[in-house]
């Protein structure tokens, strides 16, 4: 490791977040990771997409991009393509080699590397060896979101290269690039100049912050996206936040204070000043919702619905017992449900009258 920068900064697109070598590793914003080297002219692929809508954003001229449906072709890596750095081939002796271009589409962006020249000199195109056939071109389709590593393209990559101090050859190598969706703040840094960069490096987590709470199942009918909250943070202190997401997985949790098991989904609220929170990156908080509260309507425990073969709901009164003291099972009421809170859900219905008691699971 060369350099590293210091725990709490933020690093967004286009700036480095470490250097090994001296090389610099660069943030680029999107969802697919730089998996692969690209260096192959006519390849397909999100990866290489998110090369191209960075460097795009970055101010860099990529030129055309073909649009989904279109078959281009894969030609050979620029590494193959000339063997001036690369030694012998095993065709033809170093220094016999010749390049002819392919009838491939023109160069679609112009810039400082607008030649479009590798190694020695020689077009980064299909090349020939002397006496020697043409590899065949592999056809892709192009597919939605994804990019194609165009002529244009690759000649962005050198001046961008050019720009941040990387031998500008026109192939992103994997180490060049990490990709995060959105600005990061370096929230550890767990090595040194000097230390091999096959160790953990650092930590880093989203500029924005956001809470997430398990909350009982059978406490989703009060909580709704948007909903306003309050935030109570390990100092005490408030802040306010609302209700962003609510999960779709149903997660069983630990013994509840029944002693029954529980059901929980996540859900997810994100902070309003954040400001507030920006010295905190992971810590245990309170969130109060501002729910809805209904005064003066009849409520029974939510076990004590249950669900009618025609749709909707109703309860079983609790009518009597038998002689071994069980339940002789009383008669169905419909109800109509409304606001559910704390295991607790309103009902109503015409049959419906406050006092009644009603069967519900233990």
């Amino acid at each position: 490791m060369t350099w590293l920068p210091k725990q709490g900064a933020t690093v967004a697109r286009g700036e480095q977040l470490y250097r090994v070598d001296e090389r610099p590793t660069v943030v680029f914003y999107g969802s697919t990771p730089m998996y692969r080297r690209l260096d192959t002219p006519g390849s397909v692929g999100r990866d290489i997409r998110v090369a191209a809508d960075n460097l795009k954003a970055l101010g860099y001229d990529i030129g055309q991009q073909p649009a989904p449906g279109t078959v281009v072709q894969q030609r050979e890596p620029v590494d193959q393509q000339t063997s001036a750095d690369a030694g012998p081939s095993t065709a033809a002796e170093t220094g016999q080699d010749t390049a002819e271009p392919s009838s491939g589409p023109p160069p679609s962006a112009q810039g400082d590397d607008a030649d479009q020249e590798t190694g020695a000199g020689k077009p980064a195109e299909d090349q020939t060896r002397a006496g020697q056939s043409p590899t065949p071109a592999r056809q892709v389709t192009v597919k939605e979101g994804d990019g194609v590593l165009t002529e244009g393209l690759m000649s962005a990559i050198k001046r961008w290269q050019k720009s941040v101090g990387i031998e500008p050859t026109g192939v992103l190598e994997i180490s060049d690039v990490v990709v995060t969706r959105s600005a990061v703040r370096v929230s550890e840094v767990s090595a040194q100049t000097g230390d091999a960069a096959a160790n953990d490096l650092l930590s880093v987590s989203a500029t924005t912050k956001s809470v997430h709470i398990p909350v009982e199942t059978l406490d989703l009918g009060t909580i709704k996206a948007g909903q306003k909250v309050t935030v109570v943070l390990p100092d005490g202190t408030e802040t306010a936040g609302e209700v962003a997401t609510i999960g779709t997985t149903i997660k069983a949790d630990q013994e509840g204070e029944s002693g029954t098991g529980v059901t929980k989904i996540n859900v997810t609220v994100s902070v309003d000043d954040a400001e507030a929170v920006k010295d905190i990156d992971a810590a245990p908080v309170q969130v109060r919702f501002e729910g809805e509260a209904k005064k003066g309507v009849l409520a029974v425990p939510v076990g004590a619905l249950l669900a009618l073969r025609e749709g909707g709901y109703a309860v079983r009164l609790a009518e009597g017992r038998s002689a071994e003291g069980r339940s002789a099972g009383g008669r169905l009421v419909p109800v109509d449900t409304g606001m559910f809170a704390r295991g607790l859900v309103e009902i109503s219905g015409e049959d419906i009258a406050e006092g009644m008691k009603v069967e519900a699971t233990a």
